[in-house]
């Protein structure tokens, strides 16, 4: 199948009418000099015209920051701070509506997604880390002496300070706030710098912020780019403490290089090559609903999603045919259709890169079992930044198609004889994040979900998450662990106290 090229987007030109979109610093929004557009992936339109942060506002939002350490926010109790983040997750639900067509604009993905999983779990991410911190254990220990009189060990938990929080454009809201909500349940205080793509949300949870009465200063967004811009300011300020990341692997690295200087701690997920692993003796409507999903949910912007796809031998030509006609029935449209299945990339930029990845597919002599250009789409939405659900065989494990990470609504379908092959194949790949294991077979889903190398392996299901479990990636894919009680290891200081009895 031939590649489509896409033709040049006709967008809006740049207008003083676009609705602004601020930084929030210090309680207030505030505006720069300097903006830059935000336009629709659905249609190219000019949506939004948001403040690129300077250096100084960027310093004054970490100002604000450790001020409010020092002030009310640090003098309240687990308690206190626990009922404030319940009023935050119930001022999201309140104005959910409102959250809602934030997101679906920024990202266009359907509306129905959004409506089921962004914003609700937006929000219910400030009750869970609430309810985790409000009932966290520590430690105690009594200590023999040599006077006999002995001595009590126990131990504390303090915040580690101002955390700088780089959130990815894919799910903006909730994994935001699946950062910002452990950090302010610990007591510690927030800058933001949500992706350029996708700014609303973040600076409308400054609304909420403020309704539900926390301390101005604890919680901050600054806007603009990586590099020479927002991201950089922040991650190389030396009076934040910690930083936390959502995104690949490159931008994860360079933070890293960033915050080694202050001997600063990180928390960084980063890139994935995910794979599922489908034997012979699977449920087979359940393996190919799961997979077709995990392929193609957020038109495959998902950290989690899959791009490898095994396929034991006996199976193979049937699955793959199950997933071309699961993949040629999804319809694309507007977000806000209720029928729409899949709507577009996040930018003309980022659909240049997967279309780079489809004819490279092509060039490499792989057989383009469905999709691998660019749809045809009504002259309304044409400017969008649309792609085909892409799927491929006829490559192997060496390929750049089986070993870079694309992010976008494709997938590489391979054969695998035996179980020892198939393991060695998917662990031999720079990222470990996610897997998905389809098979009958309890005790053969038990050995190989541990023995693939990544931070999350599901059994006969996908993006199934209990929030107090651990997440996060091994190898590339990521440090550190966020979820429940890990993500308290992060966004706390253990003290141990020592009393001499």
């Amino acid at each position: 199948m031939l590649i489509i090229e896409p033709q040049a987007p006709a967008r809006a030109s740049a207008s003083a009418d676009a609705p602004p979109v601020d930084h929030f610093i210090d309680g207030a929004f505030v505006g720069s000099a300097k903006r830059f557009d935000k336009h629709s992936p659905v249609d190219g339109r000019l949506i939004a015209r948001v403040a690129e942060a300077s250096r100084e506002q960027v310093d004054a939002a970490v100002r604000a920051a450790r001020a409010a350490l020092h002030g009310p926010w640090g003098g309240l109790s687990v308690a206190q701070r626990v009922e404030l983040l319940y009023a935050v997750a119930d001022g999201i639900n309140r104005r959910f509506d409102d959250f809602l067509a934030a997101e679906v604009a920024d990202t266009g993905k359907p509306a129905s997604l959004a409506r089921h999983v962004d914003i609700p779990r937006g929000a219910a991410n400030f009750k869970v880390f609430a309810d985790v911190v409000k009932n966290v254990p520590t430690e105690f220990f009594e200590m023999a002496t040599p006077d006999g009189a002995g001595a009590l060990n126990y131990a504390l938990r303090r915040p580690v300070g101002v955390i700088g929080v780089v959130c990815p454009w894919n799910l903006p809201l909730l994994l935001m706030t699946w950062k910002v909500g452990p950090a302010l349940a610990c007591g510690n205080t927030v800058v933001v710098k949500p992706s350029e793509e996708t700014p609303q949300t973040a600076a409308l949870l400054g609304e909420v912020m403020n309704s539900a009465g926390v301390p101005r200063g604890v919680y901050n967004v600054v806007h603009g780019f990586g590099p020479g811009s927002a991201g950089e300011f922040l991650t190389t300020h030396p009076g934040v403490n910690a930083i936390t990341f959502t995104g690949e692997t490159r931008t994860g690295a360079a933070i890293m290089k960033a915050a080694a200087d202050g001997a600063r701690p990180v928390s960084l997920e980063m890139g994935g090559k995910n794979a599922a692993v489908v034997f012979a003796d699977c449920d087979f409507d359940a393996a190919v609903e799961g997979t077709l999903r995990s392929c193609f949910a957020n038109c495959g912007q998902v950290c989690l999603g899959t791009e490898r796809v095994y396929v034991q031998r006996p199976l193979f030509d049937r699955f793959v045919q199950a997933l071309k006609r699961g993949a040629e029935a999804m319809r694309l449209g507007r977000p806000q259709d209720p029928a729409t299945g899949m709507g577009p990339l996040i930018s003309h930029e980022h659909r240049d890169k997967v279309l780079s990845y489809y004819r490279k597919a092509v060039e490499l002599g792989a057989t383009v079992v469905t999709g691998g250009g660019v749809p045809d789409m009504p002259p309304e939405l044409a400017a969008g930044s649309w792609v085909q659900p892409t799927l491929w065989t006829g490559l192997g494990d060496d390929s750049p198609i089986a070993r870079e990470e694309i992010f976008g609504p494709c997938a590489l379908v391979m054969p695998f004889d035996t179980e020892e092959e198939v393991l060695r194949r998917v662990n031999d790949n720079d990222y470990g994040l996610a897997t998905a294991i389809w098979t009958a077979d309890l005790k053969r889903a038990h050995h190989v979900a541990g023995a693939i190398e990544v931070g999350i392996a599901w059994v006969n299901s996908w993006f199934l998450r209990d929030l107090r479990t651990p997440f996060g990636g091994a190898k590339q894919s990521g440090i550190g662990r966020e979820g429940g009680v890990h993500s308290l290891e992060f966004y706390t200081e253990l003290k141990n106290v020592c009393i001499k009895l």
